[in-house]
This record gives C-alpha cells, structure tokens and sequence, in this order.
C-alpha cells in the first residue's frame, strides 16, 4: 500500500507485515535520505521509522524506485524480513513483561526515565523472548548512525595498520562502529566518504590521509571532522604528535653518539610544502627539525626518497641505495619498515649495528620488531592517540563540528608526546 497523506503520526495506518512504497515528493527534495539518490518526502520516512520503532511493528519500506539502489531504505526492509521470521515486537516484549510498549520503547531507544524494576522487566523479556531491537531504524529515530568514517593512505603500511586497530577498539569502546576507506585502493574514496558525512549516512568522519584541498573545502562541510596529522585548516580538530620533539631527540642522541653522515628515509619531499608554510603534513616536523638541529652541529645529513607511503617495495629499495650509494654512513633513519630493512642491509652486507652504523626507527609499531635486534625507536602514543581521536569526534558529534569564520589563530589542537626508547642499535 502507499502511503497517505498524514498530519500526525496517529493517521499513519501501520500494521505488522504491511509493505510500504514510499511515494516521491513532487518538490525536488536538495537532501537524500540515509543515503537514498532517490528523492522522497523525507519528513514522511522520518514519521514511518518514528513510529515504527515507537510501535514495534515489522515493516516492508522501499522506494518507488529503491530495487535499483543500493539504499538504507532496502536495508530496513531486509532488517524487517528477518524480524518477521520470528514475529517479535515490542508490542509482545510489553506483553511478557507487564508493562506499556511506551516503557518497552523508553529502555531500549534511552529517551526517558523508568525505574529500575521495570528496565530489568523489560530487559529479562527482551531475553526470553531473544528480541534484538532494529538498531539502523533506532539510529535513524535519534538521527545518528554510530558510524565512523576513517579515511587513511593504505592499512599495508604498519603504521596505519596500528593506528586503525587502536581507533577501532577506542570507537567499539564507546559504542560506535567504524568504517575504513584505503584512498590508496579507492581513487574517489575522499569525495564518497566525504558526501556520506554530509547526508548524514557517517556521524563523523577522521581523516589521516593526506588531502590536497584547501581549508575552505573542510571549513564547508559543517559536519565533525577530526585530523590526525593533517592541519586541514583553522576550525578543524586536529591531534598530532609530537614530531619536533620527535626529531629533537633523534638529533641529540646522534650528536651525543658522534654521528658524521645521517642518512633519512622518508616519503616525498614535495609532502612537506605541497600547500605551502602550514604544510598538511605535520609528520615531517620530526625531519625538517632533525635536519636542522644536524646542520646546526655540522653534522652532514642526506634524504633520498622512498615513494609513497604505500609502496613498500619502494622503502626497501630506498634502503638499498642508502648503503650502495653512501658508504661513509655511520646513522641511518627512518619509519619502523625502513629501520628495520636497514638492520637487515646491514647484517647482509656485514656492517656492524650499531658500531659501523647505528640506525633509528619513528613510530614505534610492531614492524620494529621484526628487525632481527632491538630497534632504537622514537615511538608514538598509539593508545592516546586513538583515545584523544575519538573523545573528539564525540565532542564534534554532541555539539558544533566547526565554526565555518574560523581564523588561523583558532587552531584546536592536540599533541601527543613521543617517547625515545634507547636499544641495541644505537651507541651508548
């Protein structure tokens, strides 16, 4: 049946089992709903789903021309089916357990008070009867998702591999689920996640890609937007970590160890002024302060880059022409994969670690771990990091995601601190 025409959510003639076709508005609706291309009276579907849950009714919905979508509104539908197979409501909750479906819908969707003694009703016939609430139409009821967006380069490299369990787990924590894009496996997966936040189909998005939009761009999509290592313009939470005090440390272990000739490994310079002072790249902080502090102690110091952050044939190969081209190194630096190849070269090569070169991870993943020997490693707070992040996209989701007149004297950053852990392939 389609349907009617409404005023209140009482006229809407729900029954369980009933097949709904949404019908289109005749006025271009400028925002789909849940992610739906198809236009319809979203404030209908709002009082569909509304009632729905408020009711405990099991409903078909679709589209009228939702079979050649991928929409949420076929996702509900299939949610309903399953609901069907049993036939259990809350109508039937609030049967078993002696109460109103008005209180069986307060304990579960959370929007006002009941005793103890009838939330443990409830919750004991919601047990008995293995009732398992819709929680996409309960989400769509509150306006939220509970999604996630992260958006990182790619979950080969060890470093975003951690950094995505650790959010994952920090999100799970909280009750929110996350869901991942790899730019490096998706050429549009930016712009896609990105037009999801703003449909509202992600309640918040955190992005550790690197990006080559401008602030304005970020400033424009008024939804929560976390950066992690990014500086996306003023407005935008950002949290990073340390990396001047990162490379700070790394310079005076080397100046104290008597390092001549530093040899870095690191992705492509270009990433460290690509938009200019304020570069969108804050990790290499640790490398333009390394840099200086080694030119300012006369020590000599070589970058040659590894390729993309992805490619991880192209850090072996970076390390390879470390040693065939610079045979005078005697320190070498560069991301835990790197240093860890390094100690590999070294061994192959029978150079002696740390006594003919002494090499230096950054980040402190478990790749360092795989080197053959202790890695001395300057490492990053994953678990703050990940807990920082995802107390700011709840911050961003319970209240205004940016201001959109934001100046660079607003900046709302966290930094995380490093840590230098002295090992066994470096001197004393």
């Amino acid at each position: 049946m389609r349907l009617p025409e409404a005023s209140s959510l009482r006229e809407l003639p729900y029954r369980t089992g009933s097949s709904i076709v949404l019908p289109h508005s005749s006025r271009a609706c400028k925002r789909s709903a849940l992610g739906v291309s198809n236009r319809f009276d979203i404030r209908r579907f709002t009082a569909l789903c509304r009632n729905a849950v408020a009711g405990g009714r099991n409903l078909h919905i679709q589209s009228d021309s939702a079979r050649q979508t991928g929409s949420i509104p076929r996702a509900i539908a299939h949610g309903a089916e399953n609901e069907e197979a049993n036939m259990v409501g809350m109508r039937d909750v609030a049967k078993r357990a002696g109460v109103s479906v008005s209180s069986v819908s307060l304990v579960i969707n959370g929007t006002g008070y009941v005793s103890r003694d009838m939330r443990e009703k409830v919750e004991q016939a919601m047990r008995e009867l293995d009732y398992v609430p819709n929680e996409l139409a309960r989400n769509f009821y509150h306006g939220k998702t509970d999604i996630i967006g992260v958006i990182v380069p790619t979950i080969q490299h060890p470093f975003f591999a951690t950094l995505t369990a650790h959010l994952q787990h920090e999100f799970a924590d909280r009750g929110l689920q996350t869901m991942l894009c790899s730019t490096a496996d998706s050429a549009n997966g930016e712009a896609q996640y990105v037009d999801m936040l703003r449909r509202h189909s992600l309640d918040a998005l955190v992005v550790a890609a690197h990006t080559t939009h401008d602030p304005q761009y970020w400033r424009a999509i008024d939804r929560p937007v976390v950066a992690f290592d990014r500086n996306l313009g003023a407005g935008i939470t950002q949290v990073s970590s340390d990396h001047v005090h990162g490379g700070e440390l790394i310079a005076e272990l080397l100046v104290r160890t008597g390092a001549h000739h530093v040899v870095m490994v690191g992705g492509p310079r270009a990433q460290f002024t690509d938009l200019g002072d304020h570069s969108t790249f804050p990790t290499v902080r640790y490398v333009q302060t390394l840099e200086d502090r080694l030119s300012q102690a006369r020590i000599a110091h070589t970058y040659i880059e590894s390729g993309e952050v992805f490619d991880i044939a192209g850090v072996r190969r970076a390390v390879r022409e470390a040693f065939d081209t610079y045979p005078d190194m005697d320190a070498f630096v560069g991301a835990d994969l790197a240093a860890a190849f390094a100690v590999q070269e070294a061994v192959s090569r029978s150079i002696a670690v740390p006594g003919d070169v002494q090499i230096i991870a950054y980040d402190g993943t478990l790749a360092a771990d795989c080197a053959g020997m202790p890695l001395t490693t300057v490492a990053q707070d994953f678990r703050q990091i990940a807990h920082t992040i995802a107390a700011c996209v709840e911050h961003g989701i319970e209240s205004s995601p940016q201001r959109p007149d934001a100046t660079d004297g607003d900046a709302n950053m966290t930094i995380i601190p490093v840590t230098l852990h002295e090992r066994a392939t470096t001197r004393r």
